[in-house]
């Protein structure tokens, strides 16, 4: 689902499921993500923290997420995190190099053990922030497909899962922007937090898709 972030609080605040928590964007702007009934949802400028969202059942929410941005490149970083389990175990997908410190620092204060850094593909428009993050955090496993030809502590392949805690995602070839290019998607089945999301890298965007002239 696709909102300009007014457009959205304002429909939301009809439906007494969503509660808004706070809205603080410098200026109207478009992203993507996805939520379901009894979801918290929070905004915050576009520098730092996009969104983030936890479910508000009786038991304590399984999924911690958080959507970051990079502005040089236009990448989003995502941060996932098993907050049910003891070690709060998280992962970073597709972080980037300038913004490694500010990655470290939230897992930090949230009190996460950070054990991968993934990355949906080579990326062409900038230096991937895995090889700082394994350097700053010992134990740190690096992520990628085993078709993109790249370096990492673990190759993935179509069907593979990744695991975090008690959750995993599950890796989708999604060839096109380069031939390794993956989507991983956040498990299926009861124990599993709902709805599912798919984190496409470059393979899809907000309103497009990845260019497909960079490699063959």
């Amino acid at each position: 689902m696709l909102l300009n972030v007014g457009t959205f609080i304002r429909s939301a605040t009809r439906f007494s499921p969503f509660i808004i928590t706070h809205s603080s964007p410098s200026s109207p702007s478009s992203f993507c993500f996805s939520f379901s009934p009894k979801q918290t949802v929070s905004f915050a400028l576009q520098s730092s923290q996009m969104a983030s969202f936890t479910t508000l059942s009786q038991s304590p929410p399984k999924l911690l997420f958080r959507q970051l941005f990079e502005k040089e490149s236009s990448t989003y970083t995502y941060l996932l995190a098993d907050c049910s389990h003891p070690d709060k175990p998280a992962l970073l997908i597709d972080p980037v190099d300038r913004t490694v410190d500010r990655d470290l620092n939230l897992v930090k204060e949230l009190g996460l053990k950070l054990i991968y850094a993934m990355n949906t593909h080579v990326h062409a428009d900038h230096v991937t922030g895995t090889g700082l993050i394994k350097g700053k955090v010992p134990g740190v496993k690096s992520v990628i497909s085993k078709a993109s030809g790249s370096k990492a502590d673990v190759f993935v392949e179509p069907g593979d899962k990744i695991s975090f805690g008690d959750l995993f995602l599950e890796v989708r070839a999604t060839p096109g922007h380069t031939m390794g290019c993956v989507t991983y998607v956040t498990g299926d089945g009861p124990d599993q937090p709902q709805p599912r999301m798919a984190f496409t890298g470059d393979a899809l965007l907000i309103r497009g898709c990845g260019r497909t002239d960079f490699q063959v």
